[in-house]
């Protein structure tokens, strides 16, 4: 090992500073101050350096974020300063009830003014810093006692690790929400269903859920987002404290934290009342989800004179809006099969709006919750569209029940195959394990064809329903022994179709081995995590023969995840499956496509060095399709508007980002114009 040298360590302080400054320049003030190579290269350099001389890595260095192994178990902490919930309000007749109590706790005449801010629908922390450096994180809990979560807090960029101050004081308290984008919550989902697994219902459990996993990997790679709205400064009483919540708002973003930019300073209960009315309707447009306003008053001193009752602090409230549900009759309850065997019971309801949309299903998930709900055909269910996104169903009236209803019980045999199911004991999901099912048949084609996985273009749920029910295709390599004599046999399939399809089942052996992994259907298996293992083992051999220790020894894949895939390879008709995609000629190794078109390799470059912000409901394309032409292109796609966005994909009901965009120049697209920056 090199001496370590004084030029060492100005390097390392050096380049911990520079990066900290970008880091806070990019998630605090939402305006980037270098490009991703730039802070990329600085990264990789201080990372170097520091596995190079360990004695330099500090808690506070940005290279310490994720941890290297999984926690067992969290432990009970007792926080420094209770965190409190807050009593609710719901409506400004109850705010203005609120404050008629706490006037009458004390004798303060003079004119007070409130703080209003957006009530994040997320899960509060707590945060400690000692001598600047972030040391411990903590949930709620019951507000006195929490449960210690630091390995999970340090993932979250928007939480600095070191404060930005010179001279920080020995001890800082701040209270936030951690929560979910919107965007950022669709993607998880979106790759939990193509894995098989089960949906978050909303985005506030999905940001609970994942603060509780014990492995912090897993937390990093769910993108978790914080806002700070609450500074407490133990010990402190001189004047450069803040003496307003306004004050220390201002304060927190200068620390290096993200402040909720949608705050107001208001006089009196009208500018309350008007400020609720406008996030009313505004808050449909933000990009993560809210639930109400917090009213705080904003002297630090007349919170102190209030204090708290047994459950809230006196001098707060949340305003709540009230959440659309509307009840409706449960007209049937339906089964379907997935990809992975998983059964899902749905509930067919007499349809009925929310949200602007009219709602005729919604998932119950397992037998757990319908045993949870007690829910039952001809029911009257109230439903709501969790997180705004999916209908669920939130609970039945059984005042309203008509007589003789029957328990709704899962079926003992698959609904598709008729063969027996089975729910394994530490699973909510009862399965069907037919290997030839036609519905798991179904799912896996659908699955491999689909966009992110081999891209075969033209081959639809309708053509695939026909080439199961007719016997046409046993297995997903079935598919590259079809010609067009054979596909032009089916109907609405003429001769120049049936070639054209011919054609993109053939171009599809030019994908690359992580989009072949990922179209295996391997539970567990998204395609971030396809690509994580593929960078690992780069021949499908090297992934067969590993052990479940090692796929698990690589970073980002958690035991789950490792044992599902060993697992996978294990089963002889797997094995079987692999040899016959070999003899077909797909890639499972990593190398470059064999004959790859050179129109392909104009497309692959068209957009690079690009990146895209896209905002609205697009006429054809569904976002994670655009985002996945525009990621092919070599383009880069993002989930907020800065400056150093280039272009912004509109859609009908644009929210904040166009405003934003406007604001800095950026250029607008229309998703024609996007298909032709493609096509030409």
């Amino acid at each position: 090992m090199e001496q370590l040298t004084e030029a060492v360590k100005q390097r390392v302080q050096q380049l911990k500073q520079k990066v900290q400054e970008a880091s806070y320049a990019y998630y605090a003030l939402d305006n980037p101050i270098m490009e991703d190579a730039v802070y990329d290269r600085l990264y990789r350099e201080l990372q170097e350096l520091e596995t190079q001389y360990p004695e330099l890595i500090s808690p506070d260095s940005p290279t310490q974020r994720v941890g290297e192994r999984p926690a067992s178990q969290f432990s009970s902490v007792r926080h420094n300063i209770p965190l409190y919930s807050l009593e609710n309000a719901f409506n400004i007749d109850e705010f203005a009830k609120w404050q008629e109590r706490w006037q009458r706790q004390t004798s303060e005449t003079k004119i007070f003014e409130y703080v209003c801010e957006l009530k994040i629908d997320g899960s509060a922390i707590a945060l400690t810093y000692e001598n600047g450096v972030l040391v411990r994180g903590a949930t709620r809990g019951d507000g006195v006692t929490g449960e210690e979560i630091t390995q999970n807090v340090r993932t979250i960029r928007a939480i600095p690790l070191r404060l930005n101050l010179e001279n920080p004081p020995p001890r800082v308290e701040v209270r936030g929400e951690a929560f979910l984008g919107l965007e950022v919550f669709e993607q998880i989902n979106h790759e939990r269903q193509q894995s098989g697994e089960a949906l978050f219902a909303n985005p506030r459990n999905a940001a609970a859920g994942t603060l509780r996993q014990l492995d912090s990997r897993i937390v990093a790679k769910r993108r978790l987002d914080f806002f700070a709205y609450t500074l407490q400064i133990p010990g402190r009483d001189d004047v450069d404290v803040a003496r307003t919540q306004w004050e220390s708002l201002e304060v927190l973003q200068k620390m290096g934290f993200r402040v909720n930019p949608n705050r107001k300073l208001c006089q009196n209960l009208a500018d309350v009342r008007d400020y609720y009315n406008e996030w009313n309707t505004g808050r449909l447009n933000l990009p993560y989800m809210t639930d109400g306003v917090v009213v705080k008053l904003n002297s630090i001193l007349l919170q102190e004179q209030l204090g708290f009752t047994q459950k809230f602090p006196r001098w707060a409230v949340a305003l709540k809006y009230p959440a659309e549900e509307a009840p409706t009759r449960v007209e049937a309850i339906t089964v379907s099969v997935g990809r992975t065997g998983a059964l899902t019971p749905v509930a067919e309801l007499q349809p009925v709006q929310l949200g602007g949309t009219t709602v005729s299903r919604a998932t119950l998930h397992n037998s757990d919750r319908i045993s949870q709900l007690d829910i039952r055909i001809g029911d009257t269910a109230i439903v709501r569209k969790a997180g705004e996104i999916i209908p669920e169903v939130v609970r039945v009236l059984p005042e309203l029940r008509p007589a003789n209803t029957q328990r709704f019980l899962m079926p003992t045999s698959c609904p598709v195959c008729n063969q027996p199911v089975v729910k394994p004991a530490n699973e909510a999901v009862t399965r069907c394990v037919n290997a030839s099912c036609p519905a798991i048949l179904k799912g896996a084609l659908i699955h491999w064809v689909s966009r992110d996985a081999l891209d075969i273009n033209g081959m639809g749920e309708k053509l695939v329903q026909q080439l199961v029910e007719r016997n046409v295709v046993q297995s997903v390599a079935d598919l590259y022994d079809l010609n067009a004599t054979r596909l032009g046999s089916l109907e609405r399939m003429g001769k120049k179709l049936a070639e054209k399809l011919v054609t993109a089942i053939a171009d599809s052996k030019n994908q690359p081995w992580s989009r072949v992994l990922y179209g295996l259907g391997i539970r567990h298996v998204g395609s971030v995590n396809a690509q994580t293992l593929t960078q690992k083992f780069t021949t499908v051999e090297q992934l067969a023969a590993a052990s479940a220790a090692n796929i698990e020894s690589v970073y980002g894949i958690g035991a789950e995840i490792a044992q599902a895939v060993y697992q996978w390879f294990r089963v002889p008709a797997n094995q079987t499956l692999i040899d016959r995609l070999r003899e077909a000629g797909l890639q499972l190794a990593n190398q470059e496509a064999s004959s790859p078109s050179a129109t392909g390799e104009q497309r692959e470059l068209r957009l690079a060095g690009k990146t895209f912000v896209i905002t609205g409901t697009l006429p054809t394309l569904k976002r994670d399709e655009a985002k996945a032409l525009i990621q092919k292109a070599g383009g880069k796609v993002t989930d907020s508007v800065s400056a150093k966005t280039d272009y912004l994909l509109l859609g009908e009901d644009a929210g904040s980002k166009l405003a934003k965009a406007e604001k800095l120049g950026i250029t607008r697209l229309s998703e024609a114009e996007l298909l032709q920056m493609l096509e030409d």
